[in-house]
């Protein structure tokens, strides 16, 4: 199965050499999960074009710097080929920036929290499990870097993933074929500690620490990604 990478945006400069770009981190995260995926990489926020969602296989969004209430150029396509690609039933998945730009697109509402950042390791309850997350279990802790937030869920999606900080944390779509969350399965302990650092200056000291302490905390991640792969192959 071929996954179409929607590149929306790419791994602060400061920490590109040592990280490389956020497709290839995807494309990790996928390997590691044995199910045989192929990729194709559209720079979206570069202005590549998106071409027909419905020819693809299966789509993921990727976690980008840009709001989705900022006035970009490549927004709007974006917008439409989401609803393509749901009207099509293409499977697709949204991460942190992608789970926003999904529920923006179908229906919901986002924008900057008041709870300001949302750093290091974060935990959420399991408020219901697809089919492909029979397994998964009642908390799990993945890596986090955002201060939007998915604050009105689309009427077809429903809440799988929720924490006090982020009640909207993970979204499985009524039409089967769409699923989205916050958090971000696809980045390594080493990076979320180096995001959270950059963010000094930025995000209060406290919540700083805090996210850098939280790393401890063991992760989630891979089985997340695990579930992930089954709701791609199960289509």
């Amino acid at each position: 199965m071929k996954l179409t990478i929607i590149q929306t945006g790419d791994v602060p400069l400061r920490l590109r050499d040592r990280f490389g770009p956020y497709h290839q981190m995807f494309e990790t995260m996928f390997d590691r999960t044995g199910q045989g995926f192929s990729y194709e990489v559209v720079f979206a926020s570069d202005g590549e074009p998106l071409g027909d969602a419905g020819a693809l296989e299966g789509v993921v969004i990727t976690g980008s710097p840009a709001g989705v209430y900022e006035d970009h150029a490549w927004l709007p396509p974006l917008r439409q080929f989401i609803r393509q690609a749901y009207e099509k039933r293409v499977p697709t998945l949204g991460v942190c920036f992608g789970h926003q730009i999904m529920a923006d697109a179908l229906g919901g509402a986002v924008r900057k929290s008041e709870k300001g950042w949302g750093l290091g390791r974060h935990s959420y309850a399991v408020k219901a499990r697809p089919s492909y997350m029979r397994a998964v279990p009642e908390v799990v802790s993945v890596a986090c870097s955002h201060q939007d937030q998915v604050i009105t869920p689309p009427a077809e999606a429903e809440v799988i993933m929720a924490s006090d900080f982020t009640p909207n944390a993970g979204l499985a779509y009524r039409n089967g074929a769409a699923l989205s969350f916050q958090p971000h399965p696809e980045f390594l302990d080493d990076y979320a500690v180096a995001l959270a650092e950059l963010r000094r200056g930025d995000a209060p000291d406290n919540v700083v620490e805090t996210a850098i302490a939280s790393i401890a905390t063991p992760s989630h991640s891979a089985e997340v990604a695990g579930y992930i792969g089954q709701f791609f192959k199960g289509r």
